[in-house]
Order: structure tokens, then C-alpha cells, then sequence
């Protein structure tokens, strides 16, 4: 993988590093509240959510294949990593963060940052929005200011824990989130450029320590004061037996970052009209994600929100994400002392926000609308990322999805008898010159339509096999309309021939589809076909069938399948020899 700059800093001017400033310190100021709200929400403490914003939001910048790319921590990853959190613990968490970031570099260098893409939208939105809501629920406690509750990695039990605390609502805290939520609210409405969520946090923060000081639980009183500088390098404790305990948070992190990232660089292109590099992005993630725990941060991946916010504050350049990461250091640097005052009911509708902007409520209900498979495997995976976990939702997500798509493919796929109609000037074959009175007891002509995969080869085999029983001298096989075959379709193909040819059978084929062709030249069915046997026209196909006939037996036939027949069904007919059948007055082409 090669790293150039040249591109994404060509004709870079002043004009464009002031155009980076300012979409950089405005981006910059709305990660601040972000990074701490995520941390929190994710069980750990906020300053390690401003520690990821800084270094992995540099890293992403500099080395992800997305010019105007923002990266830190999300909310996407908030229910995966408090899950981790809870069964394996902060430390490991660091572990399993490096370690997915390892895997991450491992996709882009082996190029799967496409195959990322080919996740079905439905369970896309499906995971997100039981995303969304798990976000959202586990912010009520907060809200309402309860204390005493024990977290659960179960959503039902949280449920139930809200329910049986319900009676201590502290009115001091939701007076100060609901402070915070209406200027989140209405900030960006009256000055479009003001991030709301800084004004709320800083308000309903200047409310709560100046009318009710120590009624409502803060950060300092809650995770301790917040330091004003990074943590030195600490190396992670990695060993074999580590390694393989941490393996499955691991690949969900790197699974969701992955998605999330190359999500979040599409949108960035559909603004911009640029296009990312979707295995740079995803190298680029996970270098951010193998430096950043070294300095206890969480695991991080592309934000579409401060990525879009960065594109419409004018960024020119990879350098906005830089800055904005600078800016939020040198906030911390600044302000720390200051942070502890912030009351956690502030925090909660910061992130009850951010769970409704990412809950893709309309695409949920559109898809629901249609009211067909893909809205089952919306709905399951929704249900399955709220009750049970995200692995489990996109695992069966992507099954159902996998099935679903089988059983459409294997209704496309379609074989045909027919025969050429003379009538027809470009002598195209066609089923209905098939009946009775006209139908070749030699030959038999197919068209194949659809790929010929695993979910629909044996119905292939059978739909053949069960036409053929009066085993023919011919099968011909137009295959012009068939893009696709795998091994199993090769193997049904493979079937169909060596029946053939143990009856005293040929199998020609025509018009077929480079990918198919050669996946039979690999797997030597090509030649127990015959070389000799394919033909890029049908028309020269036939001829060449009609030269393997039995003349004996086209003596008195009546069928009259074809127009050589007429001379070939003579009693005292000479048989018609190769060199007198023109191809050219059978050429065939749908």
C-alpha cells in the first residue's frame, strides 16, 4: 500500500489551510462533548473519550484513504464496548482495540475494504437502529438523575432496573438535561453554525453549579477529576492465551469499524463528489486503533456526523481533521479542571440526540413498508442487536440475507427447449416452434438463463435429465444468458455431459460467458466436453449437431424440427455431408 500525499494536497494554498482552520476548531468544539459522552456511555471514564478523539483523530486523518474523514469515538460502538467493558473489563478492552485494529490493517492489505460493502442495507439499518435504541434507553438513568442502579449487559434487565428506581427521579436533573436539550434544540435552528450541544453542555452546566450546586451527580463527583494531559505509552500485555480469550470482541470491533468508517467515507464522497480508497481507510483505521489504546483510549472509527459537519464547514483538506484534534488537546490542556463540573443529566441528552440522528427512522420505515423479505431481516436483526447482542443481529442478518437472495436467484434461473424458427429473419430459436409434430428426437436445444450456482444446479440437472430420458444423440446448451457459475453448478453441468456420453451422447455448448468458461477450463470438464464442442454461435452449433445425426434415423421422420430435415427424412435422400450445411443460414442470436 502506497502512502502519497500529492493528491489529496494538490494545489494547496493559504486560502485552503484557513478554509481547514475554521472547519477544524468548529469540528474540533462539537467532538469535545462527543468524545466525553461517549466514554462515559461505554463505561469507562470521559477523559479516555477525549484521549481517542486526539490521537486517533489525527491518525485517521493523515493516513485514511478519506480526504475529509473524522475520526474518534461513536456512538455506534457505545453498547459493544460497555458489553466489553463489563465481561472482560477496561484493560482488555485496550487489548481487544489493538488487536482489531491489527485486523483491520490485515482487510485493507488483502483488499476487502469492497467485500465491506456488500453488508445488505437492511441489516445495516436494522443493527443501527437497535443501536440507536440501546443508546437512548441507557440514557434515561441519567436523565432522571437515578442512582444506585446496577448496569446490566441485558437490555431487559436495564429495563427492569429503571422500573424498580423508577420512585428516585432527582427533579435538580432533569430540570439540567432538559435545560440542555432545548438549546441543543433550538441553537441550531437560530445560529445555524453554533454546534447546540456545546451550548447546552455549557448552560445547563453554568445553571446546575450556580442555582443547585451538589444536587445533581457531575463527572468529577462521579469518575474524579479530569486530567489536563495525556497519559504516557503503555504497552498492552499480549500473549497467546490472551490473544485468543479476546478474539471475539476483537472481531467486532473490527467488523463495526470497518462498516462504520467506510459508511461514513461514502457519505463523505456522495457530498463531495470525491472518492475514497476504501482499503487505505480501512489501513488507515487501523493503525489510529493500534496507537491509541498505547494511550488509553477506546476504539475508534469514522463519525459521519462530525464528517459531515467537517465537509459543510468547507474543509479542503485531510489538515481539518488534524486540527480539530489539536483543538480538542489543547482544550483539554486548558479546561480540564473545569470539565468535572459538568453534570452527567447534561451528558445524557447530548447522546439521547445523537441516538435519534442515527436511528435511520425513515429507512426503517420504508423498508418496512414494502412488506417484504428484506423488512423480516430488518425487524429480526433490530430485535436481536436490542435483546441480545451485536454479533448475533448481523450473523443472522446476513443468513436470512443469504437465503433470501438464493431463493430470488434460483427463481431467475430458467432452461428452455426450443428449436430455431424459420419464420424469424435473424433465425432466432424460440420454445413456441416446440410441439408435438415438431420436436427433434436427436437433438435437443437449451436455453440456459440465470447463474448457475449452488441454490439452483440440481434443479438445473433434474430439468434437463427429466427432458432427456429418450437420451438424444445431442444436447446443446445456449448459454449466452448464464453470467455466472460456481463449483456446484460445474459439478450438476459435469453430471449432465458424462450421462451423455456413457449413452453415446455429445454435449455442445454455445455462447458461453467468459466466468463460466473458465471455471470449466479449470476444472477440466472443457475437455471431457470436448474443445471442439463450444461455439460462440448458435447458428454454427447446429450445424455442427446436425452433422453428428443418425441419418438412419431421420429417415421418414416427420417432425420436420429443422430445414435440413426435409432432405434428411428422404427414404432414397442422400445424407447430407458437412461441407453442404451453411452455418451461415443458420446463424442464431437472441
Amino acid at each position: 500500500m502506497k502512502f502519497s500525499f500529492t493528491g489529496r494536497f494538490q494545489g494547496y494554498n493559504r486560502e485552503s489551510f484557513q478554509k481547514d482552520f475554521i472547519s477544524g476548531l468548529i469540528v474540533g468544539i462539537i467532538a469535545i462533548p462527543l468524545g466525553m459522552a461517549f466514554a462515559i456511555a461505554s463505561g469507562v471514564k470521559p477523559e479516555y473519550g477525549l484521549y481517542t478523539t486526539i490521537v486517533a483523530g489525527i491518525i485517521i486523518s493523515l493516513l485514511g484513504g478519506s480526504t475529509f474523514q473524522i475520526g474518534g469515538p461513536t456512538g455506534a460502538f457505545i453498547p459493544i464496548l460497555f458489553a466489553i467493558v463489563m465481561q472482560y473489563g477496561y484493560e482488555n478492552l485496550l487489548i481487544a482495540g489493538f488487536m482489531a485494529g491489527v485486523l483491520l490493517v490485515i482487510m485493507g492489505l488483502f483488499k476487502l475494504g469492497k467485500v465491506m460493502k456488500f453488508i445488505p442495507r437492511p441489516v445495516i439499518i436494522g443493527f443501527t437502529s437497535g443501536i440507536a435504541v440501546t443508546i437512548f434507553t441507557g440514557q434515561i438513568a441519567s436523565f432522571l438523575g437515578l442512582h444506585q442502579l446496577e448496569k446490566h449487559e441485558n437490555f431487559m434487565a436495564n429495563m427492569k432496573e429503571l422500573g424498580i428506581h423508577m420512585a428516585s427521579t432527582n427533579s435538580y436533573s432533569v430540570g439540567t438535561a432538559l435545560i440542555c436539550l432545548v438549546f441543543i434544540i433550538l441553537t441550531p435552528r437560530l445560529f445555524p453554525k453554533v454546534p447546540g450541544s456545546l451550548v447546552g453542555l455549557l448552560i445547563s452546566t453554568v445553571v446546575a453549579s450556580l442555582l443547585y450546586p451538589d444536587k445533581v451527580a457531575t463527572i468529577g463527583s462521579t469518575y474524579g477529576a479530569i486530567p489536563n494531559s495525556i497519559p504516557g505509552i503503555r504497552m498492552p500485555s499480549l500473549s497467546i492465551e490472551h490473544m485468543l480469550y479476546l478474539i471475539k470482541p476483537a472481531l467486532v470491533i473490527a467488523m463495526l469499524g470497518g462498516i462504520e468508517s467506510l459508511l461514513s467515507a461514502i457519505v463523505a464522497d456522495g457530498m463531495t463528489g470525491t472518492r475514497h480508497n476504501s482499503n487505505r481507510e480501512l489501513i488507515g483505521q487501523g493503525i489510529a486503533n493500534m496507537i491509541t489504546p498505547l494511550f488509553g483510549g477506546i476504539p475508534a472509527t469514522g463519525a459521519i456526523a462530525r464528517t459531515a459537519t467537517n465537509i459543510k464547514s468547507g474543509a479542503a483538506s485531510p489538515l481539518s481533521g488534524v486540527i480539530h484534534g489539536i483543538v480538542v488537546f489543547l482544550v483539554l490542556f486548558l479546561f480540564a479542571p473545569y470539565a468535572s463540573n459538568i453534570p452527567l443529566a447534561s451528558m445524557a441528552p447530548i447522546l439521547m440526540v445523537v441516538a435519534w440522528n442515527m436511528s435511520e427512522r425513515k429507512e426503517f420505515a420504508h423498508i418496512l413498508k414494502t412488506r417484504t423479505a428484506e423488512s423480516f431481516v430488518l425487524v429480526s436483526t433490530f430485535l436481536l442487536t436490542v435483546f441480545t447482542d451485536l454479533t448475533t443481529a448481523v450473523e443472522v442478518g446476513l443468513v436470512l440475507s443469504g437465503i433470501i437472495f438464493v431463493k430470488h436467484m434460483s427463481v431467475l434461473l430458467s432452461t428452455t427447449k426450443v428449436l430455431p424458427d424459420p419464420s424469424d429473419n435473424n433465425k432466432k430459436v424460440s420454445a413456441h416452434m416446440i410441439h408435438e409434430q415438431r420436436n427433434c428426437p436427436q437433438i435437443s436445444i437449451y436455453t440456459v438463463e440465470g447463474a448457475l450456482f449452488f441454490g439452483v444446479a440440481n434443479r438445473f440437472e433434474k430439468s434437463i435429465m427429466d427432458e432427456i430420458h429418450n437420451k438424444p444423440k445431442v444436447l446443446l446448451l445456449k448459454m449466452s444468458h448464464v453470467p455466472y457459475m460456481d463449483a456446484t453448478g460445474e459439478a450438476h453441468l459435469a453430471s449432465i455431459a458424462k450421462h451423455l456420453k456413457k449413452h453415446g451422447g455429445v454435449v455442445i455448448i454455445s455462447e458461453i460467458q467468459d466466468q463460466p468458461r473458465q471455471l470449466l477450463k479449470k476444472t477440466g470438464l472443457d475437455e471431457i466436453i470436448g474443445q471442439d464442442h463450444f461455439f460462440d454461435q448458435t447458428g454454427n452449433a447446429i450445424s455442427f449437431a446436425l452433422n453428428k445425426l443418425n441419418h438412419a434415423q431421420c429417415l421418414g421422420c416427420e417432425h420436420d424440427a429443422f430445414r435440413e430435415c426435409q432432405h434428411l427424412s428422404r427414404p432414397r435422400a442422400i445424407p447430407v455431408q458437412p461441407q453442404l450445411v451453411h452455418s451461415s443460414s443458420l446463424q442464431v442470436s437472441d
